[in-house]
């Protein structure tokens, strides 16, 4: 347990210090904001017609409500926890790197279904929005870390019980 523990603060401190240097926010996290508010809106347009993106803010052209998705709103700090608990806990590469990127894809899933109602929710009610925004998402996002990983947990558990009884 404490090799765990130990490994997933140093993977997490690394992968958050690496996060932070500017030219990964230029060349990767920039433009992965801007990628989530572009499928944000593609995801909206059929639907709504009045919405539209640029950079990274998610705009209604009607009403000119518009919301800016900034650090620690895009998920990759959520990722970075994944990454760091996926990592630091012992299983082949293989497996780890497949709970890696299905945890990423479940994460960035559930974060664009945030963004799109913390949008709507801000041009509705910004009372509601704050409270959800600060509180709710954040938990939610977290639970869903919390889930894969558990899943993972739960996979690795069952694939070495078959492999012990093969």
């Amino acid at each position: 347990m404490a090799r765990f523990v130990t490994v997933f603060l140093v993977i997490m401190v690394g992968l958050f210090s690496l996060e932070m240097m500017k030219p990964v926010q230029d060349h990767l996290v920039v433009p992965f904001t801007g990628l989530l508010a572009s499928l944000s809106a593609a995801l909206i347009t059929p639907f709504d017609s009045s919405v539209t993106a640029y950079g990274k803010v998610l705009q209604f052209t009607d009403s000119g409500f518009a919301v800016s998705i900034e650090a620690g709103c895009n998920g990759i700090e959520a990722t970075i926890v994944l990454i760091a608990a996926v990592i630091a806990f012992p299983a082949p590469w293989k497996t780890r790197l497949a709970a890696i990127t299905l945890g990423f894809l479940a994460v960035q899933t559930l974060n664009l279904a945030r963004i799109i109602t913390l949008f709507y929710l801000g041009n509705w009610n910004i009372d509601v929005f704050t409270w959800v925004h600060l509180y709710l998402w954040p938990a939610l996002i977290m639970l869903d870390v919390l889930i894969v990983f558990l899943v993972y947990l739960r996979y690795l558990a069952t694939d070495t019980a078959k492999a012990a009884n093969a």
